[in-house]
């Protein structure tokens, strides 16, 4: 596996921002994965895993060390067993090739799949949802079991940690860490439903004609407060449109912040910054992000 140096990572992520890397490799099996932690070890490098970069932020700066790029990382196994559908994936397999599986099988989270960029790991990190009132509409929903990575004292570990012994909550999860996930098994019960694909069509049509989906983004910024809708306050604020350099609250969906063309990430964290001071200014609601930031800042 060759690793890189000076590789820039805006085209690695959903927002098309970001500085470069020090260091990057792109494994293609969990044995690229170690061949990775070990360089970064013998040379003394600090890791940074990045998935699909749907919700991440990079720095301008860049960031320091080896960022192991799990995109090629990807594969996904199908078989049908007491009565379920089960699936294992590759932690960097789109969840795009999930969704076909459960589309092809004609079976439920596929419609709350279509809602989700990015990879299986990130779904599992993030417990990755839609606001839709779906069954089901979270990721710990599908998921049965979650294969992690650990690097410690010069050693490789690989643990399976059970469902329950991970502690989901709204968009996060933790209890598998430390390491990396790098293998994910679900499954759902083998009960068709034949208007799952018009259900499909019909929800990805409702999400372009109200989402930002042909411009640069992370989806949605803030997570939804309880009782009430992010972008509801911001558009109350009158945010809609508002811009620092390229980066601009969308004038379609008050919680995408768009990359109008050369956005940098200070001009994005600047409006995010922006948006959580008015909003707490007029509605006294200390909005939450879900990015992640990566790199120096």
């Amino acid at each position: 596996m060759e690793i890189k140096e000076k590789i820039p990572l805006a085209e690695y992520t959903s927002w098309m921002i970001g500085g470069e890397a020090d260091f990057f490799c792109l494994p293609e099996s969990i044995d690229d994965v170690k061949e990775g932690i070990l360089w970064a070890n013998q040379n003394q490098q600090p890791v940074t895993f990045f998935g699909g970069g749907t919700n991440v932020l990079v720095s301008d700066k860049g960031i320091r060390g080896l960022v192991i790029c799990l995109r090629r990382f990807s594969g996904i196994e199908s078989k049908e067993e007491n009565g379920n559908l089960q699936v294992t994936a590759l932690a960097g397999t789109a969840k795009s090739e999930l969704l076909k599986m459960f589309l092809k099988a004609k079976l439920a989270p596929a419609l709350f799949l279509a809602g989700l960029p990015g990879d299986v790991g990130g779904g599992v990190v993030m417990n990755a949802g839609v606001a839709e009132s779906f069954v089901p509409r979270e990721f710990f929903e599908i998921v049965d079991w979650v294969e992690v990575l650990r690097y410690q004292d010069d050693k490789f570990t690989t643990a399976r940690l059970n469902k329950s012994q991970i502690v989901w909550e709204y968009r996060h999860s933790h209890g598998w860490q430390p390491g990396v996930i790098v293998r994910v098994g679900m499954s759902w019960p083998l009960i068709q439903d034949h208007t799952v694909l018009d259900q499909v069509r019909s929800a990805n049509k409702l999400r372009l004609s109200k989402q930002p989906l042909d411009m640069p983004s992370c989806g949605s910024v803030f997570r939804n407060p309880a009782g009430g809708k992010a972008a509801q306050l911001i558009d109350s604020c009158g945010l809609k449109g508002f811009r620092i350099g390229d980066a601009e609250v969308s004038l379609k969906h008050a919680n995408f912040i768009v990359n109008r063309g050369a956005a940098k990430a200070m001009d994005v964290w600047a409006v995010i910054e922006h948006v959580q001071k008015t909003v707490k200014k007029y509605s006294a609601v200390e909005l939450q992000t879900e990015v992640v930031r990566l790199g120096e800042w």
